[in-house]
C-alpha cells in the first residue's frame, strides 16, 4: 500500500473523498483491498500506524510482514480468512506489530466484506488504527476490576469466618472455623498458628499443618523470642514481609519452619477490653508483603477472633462449673440391690444459645429399702441453670431421707412437694417414686406431672404403663392437692423398668406420644443387659441432640 498522494496505484471509484484528515483526527487510516487484483491502498494515516514510509509499501498485503510478526501474520491471515469463507459482512481484530525501533504496538483493524450477487467477496473496504492506548486503559480498567474482585473476596471471607464465629461455643469450635475451608486459607494463609496466654505463658492450642509444629513450642514463655510471644507483649501486629526478615529476626524459629517454604506472616495478638488473651500467626508461601488494606483486614479478623475466644473460654468455664454442680448433686455411686441389675445415665443439655446452661434440674436416685425392698427415683425440676441444679440437689435429699425413714410412697411424695413449696423458689418439679419388692415383683408406682414408666418384656416387647398421677411437686401444695394416688404393677423375672425423664422421648416437631413410641422400639430392638441397653438409649440422645437433659434409670 502506498500513501495516496504518492500511489501510482488508481483509486477505486467510491474510495472516500478526502478520508485522510476524516480518519486522522481519530487516530484512524483506511484501506481499500481489492481482493481480484490483490492490492490494498492506505492512506497516509494507516502507513503512519504501521510505521512505514510510502516507499516501504508496494501496495501488496505481503509486503507489511516487516512490521507484522509471524505469529500475529497467521493468527490475522486464519480471521480474514475464515470471514471471507462463512459469509460474513465484516471482522475485527487486535493484533500486535513491531515499529521501526523495534517497540511492540498494539492495533485493531476492522474491516467492511463486499461481495457480488453470487455471495463471492471481491473487495473489503476498513480502517487501521493504533489500540495501544486503549488497551492500556482496557487493562487498567482490568487491573482495577481485579483488585475489586479481591477486595470483595476478602470481605466475603471476614463476613463467612465471623458469622461462623458466632455459633463457635468452644476454643476448638474457633479452631475449626478457622481451620475450615470457608476459613483463613481462603485469605491465602499456607499455616495457621494459635496460643493462649496462661499464667505468664503462651500454650499452643492450634498449628496446622501438622508439619509446622515446633518442638518446644507447646508451652512458652512470654520472654522468648518467637513472634506470637511478641505481639503478645508488645499488644501490635507484626507483619513479615520476606523469609530473609524472618530467618533474621527468628533464627531460633526459622530452621524448624524452612520446610513449609514461608514467604511472608503476619501475627497479631488476641486483645479483649485492652488485655492480650492470645496471639495468631498465619504463615504464607506464595506472596512478599502486605498493602495497607490487608493489613487492616487482618487485624479486623482478629479483633473478632479475639472475642469469639473470649466468649468461647467463658462458655467452657461456666460449663465446667455447671457440670461439676450437676455431677455433685446426682448420687456419686448407686448401691448394688440383691435381685436387680440396676444402670443409671445422664445426659446435659446441648444448648445454641446461652453460656452455662447446659445443665438442668433432672436426677435419678436409687434407694436401698429394708425387707429386701427398692426404692426408685426420677424427676425433672423446672429450668435449665444453676438454680435448677441446687433444687434438684435438695430434692433429692429430702426424698431420699423421706423413703429411708420408711414412708409410704404416697407420703414421700406429699412430704415432698410440700417441701419444695416451702423453699425459697418459684420453681416446680414432676417426679416419679416406684418401690419394688423385689421377692414378689410387686411395685408401687407414684407420679408426680412425670411421664409414665415403661415395662419390656424378657422376649422383648415393650410396653407403657399408665399410672395414675397428681400435681408436679410444688404446685400440688400449692393448689392444696397433696393427696397422690398409688398404682401397682407387678414386674415377672426377666422384665425391665425403665423409668426417665422427658429429655429421652421429646424431638423437636414431634408430638411426645410420637417419641414414646420411638423409644418403645429403640427399648423393643435394644440389648438385654441393662447397661447395654442404657447405653444405646443415651447414644441415641446424644446424636439426636436437643435443648433438655436426660436421665435414664433401669
Amino acid at each position: 500500500m502506498v500513501d495516496r498522494g504518492a500511489s501510482e496505484l488508481p483509486l477505486p471509484d467510491d474510495w472516500l473523498a478526502h478520508p485522510d484528515p476524516v480518519l486522522a483526527l481519530n487516530l484512524m487510516g483506511s484501506f481499500d483491498w481489492d481482493l481480484d487484483a490483490g492490492v490494498m491502498h492506505m492512506d497516509a494515516t494507516a502507513h503512519e500506524v504501521f510505521d512505514l514510509r510510502p516507499d516501504e509499501y508496494d501496495g501488496h498485503p505481503e509486503s507489511l510482514t516487516v512490521r507484522v510478526p509471524p505469529v500475529e501474520g497467521r493468527k490475522l491471515d486464519t480471521l480474514v480468512s475464515q470471514a471471507l469463507k462463512d459469509g460474513s459482512e465484516n471482522y475485527g481484530a487486535y493484533f500486535r506489530i513491531r515499529l521501526r525501533d523495534g517497540t511492540p504496538r498494539w492495533t485493531h483493524t476492522q474491516g467492511y466484506i463486499r461481495r457480488d450477487e453470487t455471495g463471492r467477496p471481491y473487495r473489503v473496504i476498513g480502517i487501521v488504527r493504533d489500540a495501544t492506548r486503549e488497551l492500556r486503559e482496557i487493562g487498567a480498567r482490568t487491573e482495577q476490576a481485579t483488585l475489586d474482585e479481591a477486595r470483595r473476596r476478602r470481605t466475603d471471607v471476614v463476613q463467612v469466618i465471623t458469622a461462623a464465629l458466632a455459633h463457635a461455643r468452644t476454643v476448638q469450635d474457633v479452631i475449626d472455623v478457622l481451620e475450615d475451608t470457608d476459613g483463613i486459607t481462603h485469605l491465602g494463609a499456607t499455616s495457621l498458628v494459635m496460643g493462649l496466654v496462661e499464667a505468664g505463658r503462651i500454650r499452643m492450642i492450634a498449628a496446622g499443618p501438622r508439619a509446622s509444629y515446633v518442638p518446644g513450642t507447646r508451652i512458652t514463655r512470654l520472654d522468648v523470642k518467637y513472634p506470637m510471644n511478641e505481639v503478645v507483649r508488645s499488644l501490635a501486629p507484626h507483619f513479615i514481609e520476606s523469609p530473609e526478615e524472618f530467618a533474621e529476626s527468628y533464627p531460633l524459629l526459622w530452621p524448624h519452619i524452612t520446610d513449609l517454604q514461608i514467604t511472608s506472616a503476619a501475627y497479631l495478638p488476641l486483645i479483649v477490653q485492652a488485655r492480650p488473651i492470645g496471639a495468631m500467626g498465619l504463615l504464607y508461601n506464595d506472596r512478599r508483603g502486605f498493602t495497607g488494606e490487608e493489613r487492616d483486614v487482618l487485624v479486623a479478623l482478629g479483633s473478632s477472633i479475639a472475642q469469639s475466644l473470649q466468649r468461647a473460654m467463658f462458655y467452657e468455664g461456666e460449663k465446667d462449673l455447671a457440670e461439676g454442680l450437676q455431677q455433685a448433686m446426682l448420687p456419686r455411686s448407686i448401691p448394688s440391690v440383691p435381685g436387680a441389675d440396676i444402670a443409671v445415665r445422664y445426659r446435659a443439655a446441648s444448648f445454641g444459645g446461652s453460656l452455662g446452661r447446659d445443665i438442668g434440674g433432672d436426677w435419678y436416685d436409687l434407694v436401698p429399702l429394708p425387707g429386701g425392698r427398692v426404692g426408685a427415683v426420677i424427676g425433672d425440676v423446672q429450668g435449665h441453670d444453676t438454680h435448677a441444679a441446687a433444687v434438684m440437689g435438695q430434692l433429692r435429699i429430702v426424698l431420699k431421707a423421706y423413703a429411708t425413714e420408711g414412708h409410704t410412697p404416697a407420703t414421700v411424695m406429699s412430704r415432698a412437694s410440700a417441701f419444695l413449696h416451702e423453699l425459697d423458689t418459684d420453681r416446680f418439679a414432676t417426679c416419679l417414686y416406684a418401690e419394688a419388692d423385689l421377692s414378689t415383683g410387686v411395685v408401687q408406682v407414684v407420679r408426680a406431672g412425670h411421664i409414665d414408666p415403661l415395662i419390656r418384656a424378657p422376649d422383648g416387647s415393650c410396653r407403657r404403663v399408665t399410672v395414675d398421677g397428681g400435681l408436679p411437686l410444688g404446685l400440688s401444695a400449692e393448689f392444696g392437692g397433696l393427696e397422690y394416688p398409688v398404682s401397682t404393677i407387678e414386674l415377672d423375672p426377666g422384665d425391665t423398668l425403665l423409668l426417665c425423664t422427658d429429655g429421652l422421648i421429646e424431638q423437636p416437631g414431634a408430638d411426645l406420644d410420637d417419641g414414646m413410641l420411638t423409644l418403645q422400639a429403640l427399648i423393643t430392638t435394644g440389648p438385654d443387659d441393662v447397661d447395654d441397653l442404657a447405653d444405646r438409649l443415651i447414644d441415641v440422645a446424644e446424636e439426636r441432640g436437643g435443648d433438655d437433659d436426660v436421665a435414664l434409670l433401669l
